[in-house]
């Protein structure tokens, strides 16, 4: 009897971790977004800016998923709209390291510096609706740290995407003024 009892909770077990497996596979699917068109739960004063600040949450998400191409693609768009936004124009060289990389090691390294200026750039942006958070994974670059910004509490870490998603924690919030 026990041994029916426990072939019948390993077999339930394997049931119940197949289909969570199945479940974050679908949510994951469902989930994904063009990273290139994310809708931001943002809304910043200056349109230019506004425009700044979702194809660089673009770049973020794509590191998130671990989409080198997709990070590619964002960076390019952004560094457009820095080129074309006075003072911006060192940003937008940042940018262009991480649209000319396939290497995820590589655009993960140029998105810290290319995070660093745009958490100035947006700490003195006027915020009309809803929050950016500052956030910080204390692991990234050979724990030197790394910094990021997002439209959401939760921690999705773009350094390390999958591996260790969650590593990391909020030091600031910009919102309206």
């Amino acid at each position: 009897m026990k041994r029916i009892l426990g072939i019948a909770l390993v077999a339930a077990t394997l049931m119940a971790c197949n289909q969570t497996e199945k479940k974050a596979s679908e949510t994951k699917d469902s989930t994904t977004k063009d990273t290139l068109t994310a809708k931001s739960a943002v809304v910043l004063k200056d349109e230019k800016i506004n425009t700044i600040f979702t194809q660089y949450e673009g770049i973020k998400n794509a590191l998130v998923q671990s989409d080198s191409i997709a990070a590619q693609q964002s960076a390019a768009l952004l560094q457009t709209s820095l080129i074309s936004y006075k003072g911006c124009e060192s940003t937008a060289v940042t940018a262009s390291k991480i649209a000319d990389s396939k290497n995820l090691a590589s655009q993960r390294k140029d998105f810290t510096a290319l995070s660093s200026d745009l958490i100035a750039l947006f700490k003195h942006a006027d915020v009309t609706e809803g929050t950016i958070y500052v956030q910080h994974c204390p692991m990234a670059n050979k724990g030197d740290g790394g910094d990021w910004l997002s439209t959401e509490k939760d921690i999705k870490n773009p350094y390390y995407g999958a591996e260790m998603l969650t590593c990391g924690r909020v030091v600031e919030e910009i919102k309206t003024k």
